[in-house]
């Protein structure tokens, strides 16, 4: 069985690499298998052939044009990370040294987190590594299923404060990704529109809210009775608004809320509509740079004035978040959510740059890293991949959530060809995430003997069952979630030149 899995492994390095020689760098995995061997272990050399066809299905599959080995190498990479990570979790969990995998958790973990956080609380992690450490996959198992769960059903309520026509139902709109014009879209005029507090459900989230609140200094609300009436305690953060200066009750309001130990952020909007009239009327003398930075300090004098200390302050057009520091206000609102309300907030987020693209992916690597962790250690028990495993339907469902995660659902799909003007048949034929059939099939011999392989495993279970439905699902979330990602920074890229033109 050894010989003809190497006889393989061998075929396919020899496929990537044609010539006299073949140099032990000619595929990532080479190094391993030649060790795998030494140590004669079949497991672990099942892993590495798994792994060689795997990627020998993406070394074929083009990144919007992007192609060549160290681009692929650059690709896989998170995915060898993941390797290592499944070779120490056999050979530790098979040898019951749990105390040496607990200890190589946390770094791996910390390896594939964004830098705004991750979804998994501190206590989260000290039971998975508690788990770990004990030897209690099952309890491994529904930590992790715990921490995914929670995230994917994880609730929002944000609360958006400001006076009349500061910009509030904008803003709102903008997160939402809904124009003006759009029939569920927040009421938008120069008088004040919201007469009470108003939710606005995001269409594709609905657990995540948007309330619209009166401005303080309306008649409708009076600052003594704010925070009552408007139930500040459901909450998870404020934004507070304005298109001028902060007034003494956004002050107030801020003070409140922070008593409560709640989050609040200043929100300074209109400033495109500021550097357009500072243009016209000093065309000579105009820098944006400068009047971007007299503006920020304005509100900064304003607010330390009404008796606010160490106010942040965000510059935003609601017309165009990718200028100015709406990408700021992004990290600084993940960084400071908790991390199932983390998770939720980063898939919301339009994609208005390939910086908040990455932000999701992020967030999504390290939920596809926890899945197959999960998957791993669930399917030492024997049978267990039949029950619950990978398979076509649910690989075609993670492809569909991938896709509406980037707005590249269907629905998304129509609405930007109409925004184009273009049809939707130019648009589909420029995605590569729409053709399920193509990412997935793979009639190789290599991928033939893994299927069998995958069969046998999971009926015995144990560590050979562990690593085949490990690196499978990270291996092919991996794919799809790249595949989709870069699909989105093509069409962005689309966006952009079709509203310059």
């Amino acid at each position: 069985f050894l010989r003809t899995l190497l006889s393989v492994h061998w075929a396919h390095c020899s496929t990537l690499h044609r010539g006299p020689t073949l140099p032990t760098s000619a595929l990532p995995v080479s190094p391993l298998l030649y060790t795998f061997l030494k140590e004669r272990s079949s497991v672990q050399l099942l892993a590495t052939v798994l792994w060689a066809a795997v990627s020998s299905r993406l070394s074929a599959f083009s990144f919007c044009g992007s192609s060549g080995p160290g681009y692929l190498q650059q690709k896989l990479f998170g995915a060898v990370v993941m390797d290592d990570f499944i070779s120490a979790f056999l050979k530790n969990a098979s040898g019951k040294n749990f105390q040496k995998l607990s200890m190589e958790f946390l770094p791996h973990y910390s390896a594939l987190v964004s830098k705004v956080g991750g979804i998994l609380s501190p206590e989260t992690l000290g039971c998975i590594q508690k788990a770990i450490r004990e030897g209690k996959l099952s309890d491994l198992v529904g930590q992790i299923q715990e921490a995914l769960a929670a995230a994917e059903k994880a609730s929002l309520a944000i609360a958006v404060i400001g006076e009349s026509g500061a910009g509030k139902s904008s803003f709102i709109n903008a997160l939402r990704g809904l124009s003006h014009e759009a029939e569920e879209s927040a009421t938008v005029g120069v008088v004040e529109t919201t007469m009470h507090r108003t939710p606005y459900q995001h269409p594709k989230y609905p657990q995540v809210t948007f309330w619209d609140l009166p401005g303080t200094g309306t008649p409708n609300f009076l600052s003594d009775t704010y925070l009552e009436k408007v139930e500040f305690a459901s909450y998870d953060f404020f934004i507070i608004i304005s298109s001028s200066r902060f007034s003494v009750n956004d002050a107030l309001l801020a003070q409140k809320i922070k008593d409560v130990g709640k989050k609040f952020y200043f929100v300074r909007t209109k400033v495109d509509s500021d550097l357009y009239n500072e243009e016209k009327t000093k065309p000579t003398t105009f820098k944006k740079e400068r009047v971007l930075q007299q503006i920020r300090d304005y509100c900064l004098a304003n607010l330390s004035d009404i008796g606010v200390s160490e106010p942040r302050i965000f510059l935003i057009s609601n017309f165009d978040l990718a200028d100015f520091d709406f990408p700021k206000l992004e990290e600084t609102l993940l960084m400071e959510l908790p991390g199932h309300k983390r998770h939720t907030f980063a898939l919301l987020l339009p994609n208005i740059a390939d910086a908040s693209i990455e932000i999701k992916r992020n967030f999504l690597k390290e939920k596809i890293w926890l899945e197959a962790l999960k998957s791993a250690a669930q399917s030492f028990i024997p049978f267990m991949p039949f029950l619950n495993g990978f398979d076509l339907p649910e690989q075609e469902q993670c492809l569909k959530d991938y896709r509406r995660y980037f707005g590249l659902d269907d629905k998304s799909i129509e609405e930007i060809a109409a925004q184009l003007g273009t049809s939707v048949e130019d648009i589909r034929g420029s995605l590569k995430c729409l053709d399920f059939w193509s990412l997935v099939k793979d009639d190789s011999i290599a991928a033939k003997i893994v299927k069998g392989a995958e069969s046998f495993y999971a009926v015995e279970g144990g560590p050979g069952s562990s690593v085949i439905q490990g690196l499978k699902v990270y291996i092919l979330r991996l794919k799809f979630l790249d595949t989709v990602a870069d699909d989105a920074k093509c069409l962005l890229n689309m966006i952009k030149t079709g509203n310059t033109a």
